[in-house]
């Protein structure tokens, strides 16, 4: 009998380990839904509905040897998980990428979306956010401001506000990476309320046309006609708070240790948001750290000790797109540190198409 290795979460680290390990071990990929979603396809989605098609991609062209199974785990210990259908799957080695639970529109409705509800979820919001004039986004991080480019450079003469009690944008980056967004973001005519926060959220339901006045805590009024939550991202950990594999931190997040395996478990890994690692919550990261348990895992399979170390990212990156023509990016300098990304790097490597070819040929799809 073949080994068996069971991946949890079939997002961007789960499927980059799932397929690289297909032809080494019998793989068993478990998500909720039937289609891995590139989320930042969602929100040009949803300014643009002919983009929706390059937003998902179904897992079943994603392994040739192993399958996926679509559940939900509600438990997990170190010879393998329970699944909310009923039954178990053991496991020689354990895998568990299930990142964070974010608001639509980057994540469908609910865990279990299928992707062609999820598709027409985007539509029916096109189609309200075309028939609103003003538009308020909540939040100020990459999410939020990527969505207020795509709107902007759909529709230049919506009213675009952002409100967020932050009182700037990406902390902890380059001065120069901040000052160029603040100026990109105002040729775009994106309203900024930073430092700032609302006395009550607005009384209709997030992405639903209709006119509405919000308070803010300095006594200002806002009337948009739509609005958007681009906060409360939660890390997907509720399957282990039963503590039959290892203990949460005080941040609902998974200890680790320098080859990524779940802190008193060799045959088991944690990775991407759900790991206790200084990293931003970001699939760069998720993908860069699924790549260590890949080698590590390998060198397992062969009766070999893991030897591949994680060391968390020593600056941060990012490549912030405001949709397709514009954003700003930090990178990894060549001798060390961070330098700013130049515009056309921004553009080329993920403005232009979110990464759409890279998934497209992981899940061995034309286009």
């Amino acid at each position: 009998m073949s080994t068996t290795v069971v991946v949890v979460g079939g997002g961007y680290a789960g499927t980059l380990i799932a397929k690289a390990l297909d032809g080494d071990a019998d793989v068993t990929l478990v998500d909720p839904r039937d289609a891995f979603v590139n989320f930042s396809g969602s929100l040009r989605a949803l300014a643009r509905p002919d983009w929706a098609h390059h937003t998902f991609f179904d897992y079943r062209t994603l392994l040739e040897h192993g399958h996926v199974l679509r559940d939900t785990v509600t438990s997990a210990d170190p010879t393998g998980v329970a699944l909310a259908a009923g039954g178990r799957l053991d496991a020689d080695y354990l895998v568990l990428a299930t990142g964070s639970s974010h608001s639509y529109p980057v994540h469908p409705r609910h865990a279990t979306t299928g992707a062609a509800q999820a598709m027409a979820d985007l539509y029916a919001t096109n189609d309200q956010l075309a028939h609103a004039r003003r538009v308020l986004i909540l939040g100020a991080g990459p999410v939020a401001l990527e969505l207020s480019g795509e709107i902007r450079e759909v529709w230049p003469d919506k009213r675009v506000t952002v409100v967020a009690p932050s009182s700037e944008l990406l902390p902890g980056f380059l001065p120069e990476v901040r000052e160029e967004l603040l100026r990109q973001l105002k040729e775009l005519n994106v309203e900024l309320r930073l430092g700032t926060s609302l006395t009550a959220l607005p009384p209709v339901e997030a992405g639903t046309a209709a006119t509405f006045a919000v308070t803010t805590d300095t006594g200002e009024s806002i009337v948009a006609d739509i609005w958007f939550r681009g906060f409360g991202a939660r890390v997907n950990t509720g399957y282990l708070e039963d503590g039959a594999l290892v203990g949460l931190t005080e941040r609902r997040t998974v200890p680790v240790d320098e080859h990524l395996n779940v802190v008193g478990h060799r045959n088991v890994y944690a990775l991407g948001d759900i790991a206790d690692l200084s990293d931003a919550k970001m699939a760069t990261h998720a993908q860069t750290q699924a790549l260590v348990v890949v080698e590590n895992l390998r060198a397992q399979l062969q009766g070999e000790r893991p030897g591949a170390v994680y060391e968390p990212a020593p600056v941060p990156r990012i490549l912030l797109p405001l949709g397709t023509r514009a954003g700003v990016g930090q990178l990894p300098g060549p001798e060390g540190g961070a330098v700013a990304a130049p515009l056309e790097t921004v553009v080329r490597r993920k403005g232009a198409d979110l990464f759409t070819s890279r998934f497209a040929e992981r899940f061995n799809r034309t286009a």
